[in-house]
């Protein structure tokens, strides 16, 4: 049991794959409170988050958790707040707002452009570093009309400091009040602290420019429910961090896989190329012409997705479709590693290919941003962000790889290649 744990701690990743293939696709772990279940059966998770979704809410230490860094925002908020909360945030992300995204991903990419190209030839970079960086320029521009390069490090370090102590609390079942002094407490204060100043900052920028941009910040100041409500100042802060936080690691982590692979398959790569030299000028209708940029975005979220576990309690007693009950007050652990690694829904789940996304494809095996009416509302924002940058830098850019062996996957709150994403960098 001791080892068990020590895993988990270190490891979760390896936890949950060794379990799931020992045990299969429904798991009930020894823990008395609360009943804990690994549930891999594609039709059950699909039961759990779609068919039955009312029945589980995110009343879960996952959750609970991560609010310690990002409130009680869209991300994990429980079942009233989010009713209440996501329609009012919900114009933000509606098509139209996406085209401002485009040409924030534009400019962004054109100034990495600008020094990927003083680099000496076959120079190593981390493209990770890099990608953290340019995701969060477009946060910070496209939701909040607030260039948050200059301080892009110290948001950053923030960020993942935060998040490194979210991770360590939701990996055990105890951790010690917040108003202790711990290191770890010290460390999630600074880091509220950076975040909470980067949000007073935006505040104060609209507050002298005054409204009007109709960016994400105006629709929020702007929002109302059905009572005529506005939100809180305190409500406010949290959706701006809650995005500032998901809004630019998710779509980072998965650009720095990204790079990681395509430098490994130099023939993918020249295929971007020329899908990004027939796809100019750079609209939002340009990500139908990049299909086989979207199949490796797609491929690279489906062997390491971004959120890469789900947590959700259930209310009620249910019984699933794979023929297992139950209890009011389980904790369901759905992981899209897994189930997007199950043989019954993928062939060859280990490999790096792309292509099977350009043929049709089980759509309830393919969850990088979850499912049903808890659907990431920036998965849109995710996708124009991601397909267009890969292909505009891909275009210009040849990446090849720094090892045969790509890095540990690091599963934090997303999956990040430990140490970094390091590709030898040459102009084409």
């Amino acid at each position: 049991m001791m080892s068990a744990i020590r895993t988990i701690r270190h490891d979760p990743l390896a936890f949950l794959t060794d379990t799931w293939r020992r045990y299969g696709d429904v798991v009930q772990f020894p823990i008395p409170r609360p009943p804990t279940y690994l549930v891999n059966d594609p039709e059950s998770v699909r039961h759990v988050l779609v068919g039955n979704a009312r029945n589980y809410g995110k009343s879960t230490i996952q959750y609970q958790a991560l609010a310690l860094v990002t409130g009680e925002g869209l991300l994990s908020a429980d079942t009233r707040r989010w009713r209440r909360q996501r329609p009012m945030v919900q114009p933000a992300f509606h098509h139209e707002t996406l085209d401002a995204v485009v040409d924030t991903v534009v400019h962004t990419a054109d100034a990495v452009t600008g020094e990927w190209s003083s680099l000496r030839p076959s120079e190593v970079i981390d493209a990770d570093a890099y990608m953290m960086h340019a995701a969060l320029e477009v946060v910070g521009r496209s939701l909040f009309g607030s260039d948050l390069s200059g301080d892009a490090a110290r948001i950053t370090a923030a960020t993942l400091a935060g998040l490194e102590v979210v991770i360590k609390r939701a990996r055990v079942p105890i951790s010690p009040p917040r108003w202790l002094p711990t290191p770890a407490n010290r460390t999630l204060m600074r880091a509220r602290a950076d975040l909470d100043d980067a949000v007073a900052g935006i505040l104060a920028e609209r507050t002298r420019t005054g409204q009007g941009a109709g960016d994400m910040l105006d629709l929020l100041i702007a929002a109302r429910d059905d009572r005529g409500v506005g939100l809180t100042p305190q409500e406010i802060r949290d959706e701006i961090v809650t995005f500032i936080v998901a809004g630019h690691e998710t779509v980072a982590s998965a650009l720095a896989w990204a790079w990681l692979f395509l430098a490994q398959h130099p023939d993918m790569q020249d295929r971007i190329a020329e899908e990004a030299g027939a796809a100019r000028p750079w609209t939002r209708a340009s990500i139908a012409k990049l299909p086989f940029t979207r199949a490796v975005f797609d491929e690279t979220m489906r062997l390491y997705p971004p959120a890469w576990v789900i947590t959700r309690r259930a209310r009620d007693a249910d019984h699933l479709p794979c023929d297992v009950s139950l209890p009011a007050g389980a904790l369901i652990i759905v992981s899209p590693y897994l189930l997007h690694r199950h043989p019954r829904m993928w062939s060859d789940p280990e490999v790096f290919r792309p292509e099977r996304f350009l043929a049709p494809y089980e759509r309830d095996a393919f969850i990088p941003f979850g499912a049903g009416p808890r659907l990431c509302i920036g998965r849109d924002f995710a996708y124009v962000e991601g397909v267009l940058m890969l292909a505009m830098l891909v275009e210009f850019f040849r990446a090849t790889p720094t090892s045969d062996r790509l890095p540990w996957a690091d599963p934090q709150v997303t999956i990040r290649p430990h140490g970094g994403a390091p590709v030898h960098i040459s102009r084409r």
